[in-house]
Parts: structure tokens; sequence; C-alpha cells
């Protein structure tokens, strides 16, 4: 992790996000003295599951991964942290620890907000309190919809709706699907990593995917909405 000054060339002169236009030059300006820009490298952690934490994470640009991890080794991919997205938002509200781990997926730049100086502007400004309440509840449904499919779909409907969501980044990021290996994939899914190459291979032998190295290409959307929408 790098601090990243106003006479750094990577820095980015102002907080710009649709979020914060809510925020009066006030707090906008109370939110820039309580903030520090920094850049995280390919691989580095922004996030420690069970660290404390006295601040909040913003991510201005590139993507990460968020997971849980076990006791042991395993780790369970939560969701893809995109340009925009918050990181430890639940310790404004509830605990003072960081309840999942998050790594960088591409050179990472973010804000780290101080927790109490965020938490002081959502108490006076109700319109950037409910925007970030909005987020909040968006997030816990990800989360529901993630335990719904773990506990209601089969092995074919949980990869064939992680590779229908991985293909909603290709837009912005065309390399998602090189930014993760088959073992990343597998714990989106919550399968294993030797199951989750052979599904990959019957997919494509069905025409729905095609498999360059490391890169999917989605070919058939419709049928793997099917699959994913049937279990």
């Amino acid at each position: 992790m790098k601090t990243i000054l106003e006479t750094d060339r990577e820095f980015i002169c102002d907080i710009q996000a649709p979020c914060f236009r809510d925020l009066t030059p006030e707090e906008a300006e109370f939110i820039r003295a309580g903030k520090t820009q920094v850049l995280f490298r390919k691989g580095d952690n922004l996030t420690k599951q069970g660290a404390f934490t006295s601040y909040i994470l913003f991510i201005i640009h590139g993507l990460a991964r968020q997971y849980l991890e076990s006791d042991s080794t395993k780790t369970f991919n939560l969701r893809v942290i995109k340009p925009g997205d918050f990181l430890g938002l639940s310790a404004v509200f509830h605990e003072n620890i960081f309840g999942y781990s998050s790594s960088a997926l591409t050179d990472c730049q973010a804000f780290l907000i101080e927790k109490e100086a965020l938490a002081k502007v959502i108490k006076q400004n109700g319109l950037f309190g409910f925007s970030l309440i909005k987020r909040y509840c968006e997030q816990n449904n990800i989360y529901l919809n993630m335990i719904r499919s773990l506990n209601y779909k089969q092995m074919y409907g949980r990869l064939a709706e992680i590779l229908l969501y991985m293909d909603s980044f290709k837009d912005d990021n065309p390399e998602i699907f090189q930014l993760l290996s088959r073992k990343d994939l597998a714990d989106f899914a919550g399968i294993s990593t030797e199951s989750t190459v052979k599904l990959l291979k019957s997919f494509e032998k069905d025409g729905l995917i095609e498999l360059h190295d490391k890169d999917i290409v989605l070919k058939n959307h419709e049928t793997l909405a099917e699959i994913s929408l049937r279990g």
C-alpha cells in the first residue's frame, strides 16, 4: 500500500462520486480533511477479516475480490469490488472490525475515510445517509442471493450464475476472467476447483462458452441463464 500525495501523478483531485454530491460544501471539506488516498498494488490486501478498522475504504479505481476466510485455508468469494464501492461500511453502524477480507485483482486506488468523520456526516445529512443505507441493503441482498444459491442450486446452476455475473463486468473490464484463476471461480460458486474445470469443459462442449486459456467467452447467455435459474 502506498500513500498518494497531492504532488503525485496518481493523485485524483477530489471526491467526485455521485454519492458524495449529496454533501454540503462544508461536509465535503470535512470528509476531505479526514481522508487519505492510497494505492494498492495487484495482490495486496485491502482489508483483513477480523482486523480492527478505524476507517472505511472507498474504491476510486481498479477491481478487488471480497471473500470470507475459514479457520482452514478454504475461502468463499462474495463479490467483485468495483469503483464506487465501499469496503468496511458496516464498521460505521456496528462492529469495529472487518467482517471479510479483500485483495486487489488489479492496481487499486482508494480513499481511506475516517470512520468517525463519515458517521458524523451520516447523522447530520439524511440524504447522504439514505444513499449509504441503500448501498448497504443492496449488498445484503447480494449475500442473501448467494446463500439461496448455495442452498438450493446444484453445481451447474451455481457456476452458470457466476459466469453470468463475471461477464457483466466485461464491458468496462474485458480482462475480468483473465484476472481470476479457476480456483477463484470455484470459490465464487462454492464448489471444488476440479469440478469447476470439468463443468467449464462441459459448457464448452455444449457450445455455451469458449475457453481461451484463462479467458472465457460466453456464447449462449440465454441457456446459461436458464441453467442458473433452474439450478
